[in-house]
């Protein structure tokens, strides 16, 4: 493994040196190894989760000795909070393509919503990773300053359906709480899906989701 990474390296460094000016090639090899990190994180939390994972694990994975992470990241929380924010914001860019701005609040409500379910059915892994976040039902190990910058990235994701609701006709407090509700309508029925517990209902998620956001929108539409 060592000998593969030292020869990935290699080829990026030179790839590097010949793609940049010297005053950025040494900025662009560390985020090429950070990069290399956060994708052998991804696969032992994959395998072991947020609480079994540790920094001498990804090390191995990654083929670098465990202090050389420290070089870049001071703690497999440090890690993971960067894997979710890449993750957060391949979700904001998919619910972004799902639905254009300039059309009707009805339009953009359903197409956002049903873009963000999407985004997570069709990347299961994705939402793994979200999870690990809360194994033993509480959140683990991450700053103040970025669990705010998580939470806030989630909400960005969101906000297209709440303000659809709003510009629908229901006030700040009532577009907020059905934005929570549907959100937690979406988790329930993508954990039932990746479960494969559906089908003792015999239903279809997406079918069902679908359903409660139309619902939703008549439900708010004078």
């Amino acid at each position: 493994m060592k000998k593969t990474v030292a020869l990935a390296e290699n080829r990026v460094e030179g790839d590097a040196a010949a793609a940049h000016p010297r005053g950025t090639r040494l900025r662009a090899v560390n985020e090429l190894k950070r990069q290399m990190i956060l994708d052998a994180a991804r696969r032992v939390f994959e395998k072991e989760g947020l609480l079994g994972a540790n920094m001498r694990a990804i090390a191995a994975e990654a083929g670098y000795a465990a202090s050389a992470l420290y070089n870049h990241y001071p703690s497999k929380e440090d890690i993971y909070g960067e894997l979710l924010l890449q993750s957060l914001d391949r979700l904001n860019e998919a619910v972004h393509h799902g639905g254009n701005d300039s059309s009707s609040p009805r339009r953009r409500v359903e197409r956002h919503a049903l873009a963000f379910y999407d985004f997570y059915l069709e990347n299961p892994r994705e939402l793994d990773l979200g999870f690990y976040y809360f194994q033993e039902m509480r959140p683990l190990g991450l700053t103040p300053e970025l669990n705010d910058r998580l939470n806030q990235r989630l909400r960005d994701a969101l906000s297209s359906v709440e303000r659809g609701l709003a510009e629908l006709g229901a006030g700040p407090a009532d577009a907020l709480r059905e934005t929570t509700a549907l959100f937690g309508h979406c988790v329930g029925l993508l954990l039932l899906t990746h479960t494969g517990r559906i089908r003792m209902f015999g239903q279809d998620g997406r079918k069902l989701f679908a359903a409660y956001v139309k619902k939703l929108i008549q439900q708010e539409t004078p």
